[in-house]
């Protein structure tokens, strides 16, 4: 089930990353490498991080909560990371507590020796399955979703390692990214729909996954190509081989990398998300215009939507709002008394800009609406005469359960409310989203109620790409429960 982050206030108004992995074969000293790819993921996941290496004859591990940086810039951690193969993590739970016995890459010892994985997505029938591998005489050291796949490897009736992993991933339903390492070499595969993705690289002839494109070119990789989804890459060394257990599929990655997860300047699936966020900006001013004197991003994630809708818009392009890139997440906010300041840490406005004027707030999302309601009050107190909120993505009305952590669905603004409820809670003169259909136009595609949709979407449409078998068993129950109460 997905958990509440311990470091933000519950009224968060961005959807929370989900997680990044980064493996290496074929370099001696990979860990290093493993480190400055994890740097270039840290977006992606804050909670916690860890690296795992082989050096042909045992496994090492070192795993910390925080950021990579305090904890693998070391060279006496680098140094306790031999092996020419590893594989990294950082971690935004979805699942499980925070908790070191949840910071990934996994380790356990199997019958046929190491085996070690990270993994990037959410399975949304694990607690089934959980439930089942403990009633068989399982015995669980973590409370994440990944683990069941190291019990299910490890229970099945297969005779390799590798029909058993396949085996594995046949039983899961959900997201997967996932990188493995064993002794006999690295796996790397996409769940079949490719909800979440895992590109492949090479620096020489080593062999690099990772989350986004933007880790290779931190280490001076080459873009090779996106793993397929339902593929699985098997590395030995330097040399590669690939096979598709799934059958063909129809894709369905998921359409809020280019909105928000990703970082701008990586390549996500042939499309690049600096450009994908502009033209999302430039059709979000098509569709909802409105007279202002100046576009205001909500930095940083904003930044690119709002070069777009000011760029197709004809209205200036300012830095409106300042923000401070030395807030950390654990900030401790001491009483209610000053609580309600919190978001003036991360962000204050430019008031000699914004004093006397109609301004264009652009942000990426609306997940509560308590930080748009908080920024909409500071740009009204720093003197602007007219407050126009625009959001570069459709309302975010259904909760994911593929690797984002979002609210349940009760406290999603959009979820109770239309958009002009939504514009009065949050005190704004005008408030307007960029249509599913836009959005699909600013990735080259259209949507059509008709046929399958390219992406998944889920958040804004409901249309989930995939079975839900936790959230429907916890439904049922919850109705139950309910039923039984009113009975009584």
């Amino acid at each position: 089930m997905l958990t509440t982050h311990p470091f933000e206030p519950e009224d968060g108004d961005h959807l929370r990353e989900e997680c990044g992995v980064f493996g290496v074969s074929g370099s001696e000293g990979a860990a290093a490498l493993v480190a400055l790819g994890l740097h270039a993921l840290q977006h992606r996941g804050q909670e916690a991080a860890g690296i795992t290496t082989w050096d042909g004859h045992d496994f090492h591990t070192h795993r910390a909560m925080g950021h990579v940086a305090g904890n693998f810039d070391r060279d006496e951690v680098i140094r306790a990371l031999p092996g020419a193969v590893a594989c990294g993590h950082v971690r935004y739970s979805t699942t499980g507590e925070t908790a070191l016995r949840n910071v990934q890459p996994l380790y356990a010892e199997l019958a046929s020796g190491g085996f070690a994985v990270a993994h990037n997505g959410n399975l949304s029938n694990a607690m089934r399955l959980r439930r089942e591998l403990v009633r068989r005489g399982s015995i669980f050291q973590s409370t994440s979703d990944t683990e069941v796949i190291i019990h299910l490897v490890a229970t099945s009736q297969y005779r390799t390692l590798l029909d058993k992993f396949i085996d594995a991933l046949k039983q899961v339903e959900g997201a997967y990214a996932l990188i493995v390492m064993t002794p006999d070499g690295m796996i790397a595969c996409r769940d079949p729909l490719g909800i979440r993705p895992l590109v492949m690289g090479k620096l020489g002839e080593t062999i690099i996954f990772a989350s986004e494109t933007v880790a290779l070119d931190v280490v001076g990789a080459e873009f090779v190509r996106s793993v397929e989804p339902g593929e699985l890459v098997i590395v030995q060394g330097t040399q590669t081989r690939s096979i598709r257990p799934f059958g063909e599929q129809a894709a369905r990655p998921c359409i809020f990398e280019w909105v928000y997860f990703s970082r701008p300047d990586s390549i996500v699936d042939d499309h690049s998300v600096y450009s994908v966020r502009k033209e999302i900006g430039a059709q979000l001013a098509i569709e909802a215009p409105v007279e202002a004197d100046l576009v205001i991003p909500v930095p940083d994630s904003g930044v690119p939507a709002a070069i777009g809708y000011a760029q197709q818009s004809g209205i200036p392009f300012e830095l409106g709002i300042i923000r401070s890139h030395y807030v950390g997440r654990t900030f401790i906010q001491p009483g209610d008394k000053v609580r309600h300041l919190g978001v003036k840490l991360k962000h204050n406005a430019n008031r000699a800009l914004i004093q006397g004027k109609r301004i264009v707030l652009i942000d990426d999302s609306i997940v509560r609406g308590t930080t748009s309601l908080k920024i909409v009050q500071m740009m009204r107190e720093a003197g602007a005469a007219e407050v126009h909120m625009r959001i570069a993505s459709p309302p975010t009305r259904h909760s994911c359960f593929y690797g984002v952590d979002t609210p349940e669905r009760a406290k999603l603004l959009a979820a109770k409310l239309d958009v002009g409820g939504m514009t009065d809670f949050i005190h704004a003169d005008s408030l307007a989203f960029v249509s599913i259909d836009g959005l699909y136009k600013a990735l080259g595609e259209s949507h059509r109620a008709d046929i399958r949709p390219k992406y998944c979407d889920a958040c804004f449409t409901g249309d989930y790409p995939t079975t839900l078998t936790d959230h429907d068993e916890v439904a049922t129950e919850d109705q139950f429960a309910l039923l039984a109460e009113r009975v009584n």
